[in-house]
């Protein structure tokens, strides 16, 4: 499973950019990564890993701006194609499972 937070903040006040810059330090922390300057993806292992993340986003959301938070398969973020410009570049990769016996 993937979460992808895409989000439109302000940045007209000093606390406009303070509560951006918490909101992005607080999605790096819980193990987001930068898609795009607006859009950050987290990989989870499970359904139930996901809801603890996106229980996390929600009690982190900043008091302005507009959020959305979607939640996709492997199968349907594996479908998707990245291009830098013209140029096509690998997505990211799905981080690995590791099994304890």
């Amino acid at each position: 499973m993937w979460i992808l937070v895409f989000f439109d903040l302000p940045t007209e006040t000093k606390k406009d950019r303070k509560n951006y810059a918490i909101f992005r330090k607080l999605m790096l922390a819980d193990g987001f990564q930068m898609f795009q300057f607006s859009m950050y993806i987290r990989h989870c292992s499970s359904r139930e890993n996901m809801e603890v993340h996106l229980q996390r986003v929600k009690k982190i959301l900043p008091p302005k701006g507009h959020i959305g938070i979607m939640a996709i398969t492997d199968k349907q973020f594996g479908q998707i194609e990245v291009f830098y410009g013209r140029e096509q570049v690998n997505a990211p990769s799905t981080i690995q499972q590791l099994e304890l016996f």
